[in-house]
């Protein structure tokens, strides 16, 4: 009888180990293989913007670990930003609403949407401090009409998006 609990109880915790890593390897692979990467005007597969604004060598040297560092935080955030958005789905879908907890889920996308814009306006204020003139001037520019085409709902724009 004893050996029977046993098992029971190791066949329950295996099945259970089993369901939260499919859970978590679904969740993974949904929200970072199956997610798009942006394009980035500062990425080294996308010229368009290095050719539009002429940057030096020493530039391109400053904007690299520069936009690293942009992108591994905004990629992130958007993550943060999934996962609340998930949870607010299903507080929605539920039977019985919880407002309390709408609510709070809701506050913190707005929270981390907010610090979202904040990394762009710190990230596009560092990279007019390594441009001349000229370049600050093309590169606002091109931010306006990015802004002029994006989406409502977009975080940032995406120069080239339309």
């Amino acid at each position: 009888m004893k050996t029977k609990l046993l098992f029971s109880i190791l066949i329950l915790s295996l099945s259970v180990n089993i369901a939260v890593f499919s859970t978590v390897g679904y969740h993974y692979y949904r929200n970072f293989c199956m997610t798009p990467a942006i394009r980035c005007p500062l990425n080294q597969g996308n010229h368009h913007l290095y050719q539009s604004l002429r940057l030096s060598e020493a530039q391109l040297t400053k904007m690299e670990p520069l936009s690293k560092e942009f992108h591994t935080r905004l990629t992130a955030l958007k993550s943060q930003v999934m996962v609340k958005r998930d949870l607010l789905i299903r507080l929605l879908g539920s039977d019985e609403i919880d407002h309390g907890r709408i609510e709070e889920t809701r506050k913190e996308i707005a929270a981390i949407q907010d610090e979202i814009q904040r990394e762009v306006v710190v990230h596009i204020t560092k990279t007019k401090e390594i441009l001349n003139p000229e370049q600050k001037k093309r590169f606002i520019e091109m931010l306006q009409d990015s802004v002029a085409h994006a989406p409502f709902n977009s975080a940032f724009p995406i120069a080239g998006d339309k």
